[in-house]
């Protein structure tokens, strides 16, 4: 990439990359993020080619902004209990983030709006230009510190969340490492388990509960500012989704009670039987049928590491590669520990182009399902990092989530790397059941939102019955007696709530095109791994329906595409053994 000519070239990225940014650059402060990101705003543009070098040495600055601020938020979540890590990242969002919004605004309008944009080459641009000049319509200088308040807001949230801890079993457990409890053989220690994870839970429901109102009222605020009835209508173009509806968010929420409900309560219906119980109860879901110990898969993060690596190789040797660049130069932490936030997630370091997984492993099989899908996600980011434009290091979430759930499916054949062959089949059925079940919840929590911001003065007490009137219409047939509690606050786990507001309804659309990717799998792997990584190398260059038909796909969520792929994996658990 080419320097300005008034700045030192920078270190060499992977693979040898330079970048436009001098050495030694602290991205936390805007002291020195300041003069850079102004020499560009004023920098003169003469032609299509001047222009296009503002836009790459932009993405250079961003990536490092980008960088600083994903170390910051990683340390943070590593130890949310690090009092100078919490201050260190809420001052980036604080003194910092605000800035970079404004500034990226001067500057989206800037290069989008360019008498030089047209000359650009559409192919390469069409889809950067699309997405700034969303940016630039929906920007208001009103929503930053409405924003920078949120986030402030959402990290509340996951200090609250990440102290979670019980006495149990003679010990104290994060609550990641009391789900091992609930796929114990005795009934009696997985209902103590998950009454003691309830009970956890709803010491902080009012606390949660006052930090949800403050979200729904600052972002309420934003989409009336931008102009719209709601802030469900303002997100959803916020997250430029240029290729479907809120109408067809809503058919998809059909879509999946009219196709999946009915297979998931058969399959609980089973459950019940095998248990003999006329209804499982809440503590009954995950515990094996035959009385069978639990599936563990790994013990201790060094395992799951070692494991993972052979799964990797032996599925595809590049992809193998990259996953063992990641074991070392701080790219994963794993294990669940006290004060660790909660959930998993994989960070892209912009700058070094380097991949951060955290997740809360306690041994379990949903902990491999984790380390598998975050994999995917670092595969993602390895295989189009090489892109100049930080744009496009990146995808569309509902292509991005394809990359992730995909791994979960496309690994099945090596998972005896980590089981028997029983036990694997037993993996395998679990992950399938799983999926039955994970797309009502996701049609839940999505209709849920849309509740949420159509009625942004709802009362606690209106919420918590739009969320029970939505349990009984995709929750299946569970029995909370003497739990009603419990359930009516259930929704507080979900961190994306928070954290993402509409980011959900995206792990839906992508667990279609990973069930679709699978199918071509049983029928032609080699095509299908090949197929996962060439759509993976494009990165955000191309529209979404671009992406999954570059896989091999269709980008269809729609009812009979559903029915087509659940109907498959539905023949699939009725030739497994339970």
């Amino acid at each position: 990439m080419i320097a300005t000519s008034d700045t030192a070239r920078g270190p060499a990225g992977r693979g040898g990359r330079t970048d436009s940014l001098p050495e030694g650059l602290d991205a936390t402060q805007w002291s020195q993020l300041e003069p850079l990101y102004r020499e560009l705003r004023d920098r003169p543009v003469g032609s299509a080619a001047d222009l296009e070098r503002l836009i790459l040495d932009r993405s250079d600055l961003d990536a490092a902004a980008s960088e600083a601020e994903a170390n910051l938020y990683i340390a943070m979540t590593c130890r949310t209990d690090d009092e100078d890590a919490r201050k260190s990242f809420l001052a980036f969002v604080e003194n910092v983030e605000p800035k970079l919004r404004t500034i990226g605004f001067e500057l989206d309008t800037r290069i989008s709006g360019s008498p030089h944009a047209h000359a650009l080459d559409q192919t390469r641009y069409g889809v950067y230009l699309r997405a700034m000049r969303q940016e630039v319509r929906l920007f208001r200088a009103e929503n930053v510190p409405l924003q920078t308040e949120a986030t402030k807001t959402d990290q509340e949230y996951s200090q609250v969340a990440g102290a979670m801890t019980v006495e149990f079993d003679g010990r104290t457990q994060t609550l990641p490492q009391m789900a091992r409890y609930l796929e114990s053989t005795d009934r009696g220690v997985r209902k103590s388990a998950w009454e003691a994870i309830a009970a956890r839970r709803l010491q902080d429901r009012a606390r949660i509960d006052g930090i949800y109102d403050t979200l729904v009222t600052l972002r309420d605020q934003m989409g009336r500012n931008a102009g719209f009835a709601n802030f469900r209508d303002f997100q959803h173009e916020r997250l430029q989704r240029f290729d479907y509806t809120v109408a067809d968010c809503r058919q998809f929420h059909a879509s999946i009670e009219e196709v999946c409900v009915p297979l998931m309560k058969d399959l609980q219906a089973q459950r019940a039987k095998a248990l003999g119980l006329a209804m499982c109860n809440p503590w009954d879901l995950k515990v094996d049928l035959h009385g069978r110990p639990p599936l563990r898969p790994f013990e201790g993060a060094d395992q799951l590491v070692h494991r993972a690596s052979k799964v990797f190789h032996r599925l595809d040797g590049q992809l193998g590669t990259m996953f063992d660049s990641m074991r070392g130069g701080g790219c994963l932490d794993l294990e669940s520990r006290a004060g660790k936030a909660p959930g998993g997630y994989q960070y892209q370091r912009q700058r070094s182009r380097t991949p951060f997984i955290f997740m809360n492993a306690a041994g379990l099989q949903r902990d491999l399902i984790t380390m598998v899908h975050e994999a995917g996600h670092a595969f993602h980011s390895l295989l189009c990092a090489d892109d100049p434009l930080v744009a496009y290091r990146g995808s569309p979430i509902e292509f991005a989530e394809v990359a992730s759930m995909s791994m979960e499916l496309l690994t099945f054949p090596q998972l005896d790397e980590f089981y028997a062959p029983q036990d694997a089949g037993r993996a395998k059925r679990d992950k399938l059941e799983d999926i039955v079940s994970i797309l009502p919840w996701v049609a839940t929590i999505d209709a849920f939102q849309h509740w949420v911001y159509e009625h942004p003065a709802h009362t606690h007490e209106q919420r918590t019955a739009a969320w029970v009137a939505l349990h009984r219409r995709f929750g299946g047939d569970v029995d909370y007696s003497g739990h009603h509690d419990a359930l009516e606050s259930a929704w507080q786990r979900q961190l994306h709530l928070f954290g993402s507001p509409f980011y959900y309804i995206e792990y839906g659309i992508a667990q279609l095109g990973a069930l679709h990717l699978w199918l071509v799998s049983r029928r032609d792997p080699a095509a299908a791994l090949a197929g996962y990584k060439r759509a993976l190398a494009l990165g955000g260059s191309r529209p979404l329906p671009e992406l999954f038909e570059a896989a091999g796909l269709r980008f269809d969520f729609g009812p009979a595409m559903m029915r087509t792929l659940i109907t498959e994996v539905q023949d699939e658990l009725s030739r497994l053994p339970a």
